[in-house]
């Protein structure tokens, strides 16, 4: 049996926010940033639902070098 992603509920969170403000991410930025804790909480742990956020934290990285 497969375990539940930690960051699950955060994701489903942003989903739910998006198509409540017709896809608008500027309203939803509350529930993204709860996102970014989580997956920022799991660094070096597998999480499908924040690989998103981990390409964008490494693309900031680069920026940064």
């Amino acid at each position: 049996m497969s375990q539940k992603d930690p960051c699950q509920k955060q994701a489903c969170e942003i989903q739910k926010c998006l198509q409540a403000n017709k896809y608008i991410e500027s309203r939803c930025q509350d529930v993204i940033r709860e996102m970014r804790r989580c997956c920022s909480a799991l660094v070096g742990k597998e999480s499908v639902c924040c690989s998103g956020f981990a390409r964008e934290q490494k693309t900031e990285e680069e920026r940064k070098s």
